[in-house]
């Protein structure tokens, strides 16, 4: 038996596992059986509306009575800029084309940003899972204490020493170290700064040095050396994303589980051509074209990925998934295709715990 630190002994978990949320791919089951092998499961809720938020909570504890991470997403809420917005509806005009669509003639906001959803902020105040987590900054100080003084964990992700310094003075609990490696969004703060892109192994060491908080590795983390790898590093978990994706578990197509499990997992790409945000995927039609003018800026995020969201609709009604947002990590090619339970059991294994 793992030898519980101070974050698996804080958060109630064997062992210093974590199933990235992964918004669209997570599901009840999936964060359950998680947590049932003695990690610590996820929901992201990021995407979802607060009835639908608060049903994911509510099926997952009817699967698990183990602590549970639910994360939500923490963007500045988007500026519009009609401008930008028709250039790049204008931009991606070809792919439309290609697939008989019109073009949109305007592009919404999909996803409310937690900073301002205060149904969201109460429902979890209300609920009080074990673990409350935040993707691309931090919400207010006073809804950070709120749910602090609920009991509630919680966790923020970093990409560079200057980020996790907000979230150590925040209050926040916990870091996630957010590597170049991993695959889906991006945790940045502000994406249109500069980006150094701190390898996972480079970041973590700076933030293991640099602070006090329990640190958690995540990026092109899918085996146990992986996990070995960063605890030695000084992180007290890791975060596996893209090692879960092809779980039977989770809410992936079909198609992306092949492309997953294809030779189409070695070429990923860090793009905001999809959402609008820095994230990373599996090279597709829409990334090569999104990113072949350089002088064309994406509209911000989420408005961007309505667009991408149009095209994907109307690709796979063709039969065509060439369009679809399959966020990938470095590591895909060394993930296994087992039941959650057996895969934990697998890392735990592997980590000679």
């Amino acid at each position: 038996m793992y030898k519980q630190n101070r974050f698996c002994s804080d958060v109630g978990i064997h062992y210093p596992i974590i199933q990235a949320p992964m918004a669209g791919v997570s599901t009840p089951a999936l964060a359950a059986a998680v947590s049932n092998a003695g990690g610590l499961g996820s929901l992201g809720i990021g995407a979802s509306d607060v009835k639908s938020a608060k049903k994911l909570i509510e099926d997952t504890r009817l699967l698990t009575n183990k602590p549970f991470n639910v994360n939500v997403f923490c963007h500045e809420p988007v500026s519009r800029n009609d401008q930008v917005e028709r250039a790049w509806l204008a931009h991606l005009s070809p792919l439309f084309a290609e697939l008989d669509e019109m073009v949109p003639e305007t592009l919404n906001e999909i996803y409310t940003s937690f900073i301002s959803s205060d149904d969201v902020f109460e429902m979890l105040v209300e609920t009080k899972p074990a673990v409350v987590s935040f993707h691309f900054g931090l919400p207010s100080d006073e809804k950070i204490h709120a749910l602090k003084k609920r009991g509630i964990y919680t966790i923020a992700t970093a990409t560079n020493p200057d980020e996790a310094r907000l979230v150590e003075d925040s209050g926040i609990n916990a870091i996630v170290a957010q590597g170049i490696e991993a695959g889906g969004h991006r945790g940045i703060f502000e994406p249109n700064t500069t980006d150094e892109k701190l390898t996972t192994s480079v970041l973590t060491r700076k933030l293991v040095a640099q602070g006090s908080l329990p640190i958690i590795a995540a990026g092109g983390i899918v085996d146990g050396t992986g996990i070995k790898a960063a605890m030695h590093l000084g992180a007290e978990a890791a975060q596996l994303g893209t090692a879960f994706i092809v779980c039977p578990e989770s809410a992936a197509s079909n198609d992306y589980r092949a492309a997953l499990t294809s030779e189409r997992s070695l070429k990923t790409k860090l793009t905001s051509a999809i959402s609008g945000r820095p994230a990373r995927g599996i090279v597709n039609r829409l990334i090569c074209h999104g990113d072949s003018d350089k002088t064309v800026l994406p509209a911000s995020y989420p408005v961007a990925y309505d667009a991408a969201k149009k095209l994907h609709r109307a690709a796979s009604k063709q039969g065509n998934f060439d369009f679809a947002a399959y966020w990938s990590g470095q590591g895909a090619p060394l993930k296994r295709a087992l039941p959650a339970d057996d895969l934990v059991s697998q890392l735990v294994k592997e980590c000679n715990w």
